[in-house]
């Protein structure tokens, strides 16, 4: 009886690995064939007898099984969808990879910040496109990412300032050339799943200027953001 359970154990979780395997593939597929965006396999989390480790090897990874795997991963990330697919068949653990600079530009920040701008642009009337929910890394709590259109990165400290803002004073993080962001549903370690809190849908597929929610985000960061050290002195 004892090695029926444990083999009825071992086939729910090899069954759940492959469901969640499969997920990869059809999500990492649809962002190319419906989204046309560019997809970029990326490490992967390596499960044995230990606790989950990244394929890099590197056990103090920050982002483990959630970043690139080779120095070309931008040259080699395609919108294709049956290059994504035989990809994802090839090696159906690899974490989800989308660069930016190319599609989008994206701007991140703590998620309470966020969900409070979210709140704010949606009473605004503002479109919005896709927006990312992604667990806290080392040092840093969860965070919400906002999909604007590309070019915005070069921009954010010029708009920033105008709007009072310095360098450094609010914890809102520009991803554009060069850069990426993980895509759900993949895995990143201990830490939890890349979830969209906006899915991409026929609705936002025409992506917002940076310029247009600039303002509700900053706001939404400065209200969260440390006084300055001389404050109240």
């Amino acid at each position: 009886m004892e090695d029926t359970l444990g083999a009825t154990e071992q086939e729910g979780r090899a069954d759940t690995g492959r469901g969640a395997r499969d997920l990869l593939l059809q999500a990492a597929v649809t962002y190319a064939e419906e989204r046309h965006w560019e997809v970029s396999p990326g490490a992967w989390l390596v499960e044995d007898d230990g606790p989950p480790r990244c394929s890099c090897g590197d056990l103090g990874c920050p982002m483990p099984g959630a970043h690139p795997a080779t120095r070309d991963w931008t040259r080699r990330a395609s919108s294709g969808p049956g290059v994504v697919r035989r990809w994802w068949t090839e090696n159906p653990q690899a974490s989800i990879l989308l660069p930016t600079g190319r599609s989008f530009d994206a701007i991140d920040v703590p998620e309470v910040a966020g969900c409070l701008a979210l709140a704010r642009m949606e009473r605004m009337g503002l479109q919005l496109g896709p927006v990312l929910a992604m667990p806290g890394g080392p040092g840093r709590g969860r965070r919400l990412v906002f999909l604007v259109l590309p070019g915005a990165l070069s921009k954010l400290p010029d708009m920033l300032r105008r709007l009072g803002w310095g360098p450094g004073r609010l914890d809102l993080v520009g991803h554009g050339e060069g850069g990426w962001i993980v895509a759900p549903p993949t895995r990143i370690g201990a830490l939890g799943y890349a979830q969209w809190a906006r899915e991409p849908t026929a609705l936002n597929r025409w992506l917002p200027e940076a310029a247009e929610v600039i303002n509700p985000i900053a706001y939404a960061c400065g209200r969260e953001a440390p006084l300055p050290a001389h404050a109240g002195q």
